[in-house]
């Protein structure tokens, strides 16, 4: 049953005017998408005083985050997209049993990644592509990366389910609770304590676990549909659709995480300082994916629940908004970038040739920020609409149909210029699969709208 609470949040989703509600709910959930990020660029921005191969071990370290996050946004968005759906047909006790399911599966799976990891450490290392000099401080900060993995996946799971039923407020301050933390404690372990990378590493362990905290009261005190032991209903329709929804997220992010172990095996070849000056680069490449996720995320919840009460024009005119806000902020920090790119690797590195490599890398990589948000967003759109089988090839084609095989290629035929070069080629080929896929559903879309309109 639908309680005045859930009234009132359906009411507000399904008749307030979209681009308000997607600029209320994409704040929150841009704010929340960059603090995550900012996990790795703090540690980046401290450990880079350690020297290139300490930096080089965060970047080498970014593929197992990757692996995790995968987890986290594969069970958040797979339930979160499925519980929203099911508010907007106010199905309120199927939501609770799926919110449940999802959030224990994460951490279990986050709990399968901590031992598998630590019972393989010895090799984990080098298979994510670090050098002989950067192993033995990646070994130290894949330590407490393991260690968190629950507890982080998890997180991440809470975080969206709580986001996609509209509480994007409540989901910004848990996660931004565990990262600012994050921020506080690397100085103070790394260099007052003198812990060096394995200091990065516990602070990371420590913000996680009270972020997971933090998102959990929150969860129970809120609006949102409340966690319960006896809600943990697992069936094979449920996990089917959490993999229906989640897929698209979970592949993106498992891609990306085999993309970064590649493109890690490929820096390597041209030195620490290059690895350096890549790992800088793809940490701020990845700050801006992140932050453009988030207008995207604001997207979804708006989606879902007028998907689920079948208002399509309200779909397609909140879609249109938001790809029109990821393109304005996307050019304007292209320009910021550009502009100022030896003056923000400069701010990691005091390195002379980590600083020319990685301006040299961060304007080219400008070329194509601007594609980035197009394809985002309309993956978003492809998952939150049940096109399931479009919305994975759309989630797989940025880091695995054409970011793999420009790593594999690119650095064979122009060397150091290619890895470069791989994630621009990439974006830009995304681009031009992502363009007919949308035209086909906004008419789609439009279709459904005047069916709707004559029954």
């Amino acid at each position: 049953m639908f309680d005045e609470v859930q009234q009132k949040k359906f009411k507000r989703m399904t008749e307030e005017p979209v681009g308000q509600l997607v600029r209320q709910l994409a704040t929150p959930t841009i704010i929340s998408m960059l603090i995550t990020a900012l996990y790795n660029i703090a540690d980046t921005f401290f450990v880079s005083r350690l020297g290139a191969s300490a930096t080089g071990a965060i970047g080498v370290t970014f593929s197992l985050m990757a692996l995790i996050q995968a987890v986290g946004f594969g069970f958040g968005h797979g339930s979160g997209n499925y519980i929203s759906r099911k508010l907007g047909e106010k199905n309120i006790k199927e939501a609770a049993t799926m919110a449940m399911v999802g959030f224990v599966s994460s951490f279990l799976l986050g709990l399968f990644i901590l031992i598998a990891g630590l019972l393989t450490m010895p090799s984990l290392a080098m298979l994510l592509g670090s050098t002989l000099t950067i192993r033995p401080y990646a070994e130290q900060y894949i330590f407490f990366i393991l260690l968190g993995a629950p507890f982080f996946s998890s997180s991440l799971t809470l975080n969206n389910q709580l986001r996609l039923q509209g509480n994007a407020q409540k989901a910004m301050i848990g996660i931004a609770s565990g990262a600012l933390l994050n921020c506080l404690l690397d100085p103070l372990f790394i260099f007052v304590f003198n812990l060096g990378v394995s200091g990065a590493g516990l602070s990371t362990f420590i913000s996680q676990v009270i972020s997971f905290l933090f998102l959990l009261y929150e969860n129970q005190r809120s609006d949102a549909v409340n966690l319960h032991l006896k809600s943990f209903r697992p069936t094979r329709a449920r996990y089917i659709a959490i993999l229906q929804g989640g897929v698209p997220s979970l592949s993106r992010q498992s891609i990306q995480c085999l993309a970064n172990i590649l493109l890690n095996h490929a820096m390597k070849f041209f030195g620490d300082n290059f690895f350096a000056a890549m790992t800088i680069v793809m940490r701020l490449s990845n700050f801006l994916f992140a932050g453009t996720a988030g207008i995207g995320q604001g997207f979804q919840p708006v989606c879902g629940f007028n998907y689920g009460a079948q208002h399509y024009d309200r779909v397609r005119g909140a879609y249109l908004y938001t790809q029109r806000l990821a393109l304005y902020v996307l050019c304007a920090l292209t320009i910021v970038l550009a502009v100022f790119a030896s003056q923000i690797i400069e701010l990691f590195s005091n390195v002379p040739d980590v600083i020319r490599l990685g301006t040299m890398a961060q304007h080219w990589q400008c070329i194509s920020i601007p594609f980035m948000g197009f394809c985002i967003v309309a993956s978003m759109l492809l998952q939150n609409i049940n096109k399931y089988k479009k919305a994975t090839i759309m989630a797989l084609s940025r880091s695995g149909i054409f970011l793999i095989p420009s790593i594999l290629i690119l650095p064979h035929l122009i060397g150091m210029f290619g890895v470069i070069l791989a994630q621009p080629v990439a974006d830009i080929c995304s681009f031009a699969l992502a363009l007919p896929l949308q035209r086909r559903e906004l008419r789609e879309l439009k279709e459904l709208k005047e069916h709707s309109s004559q029954s």
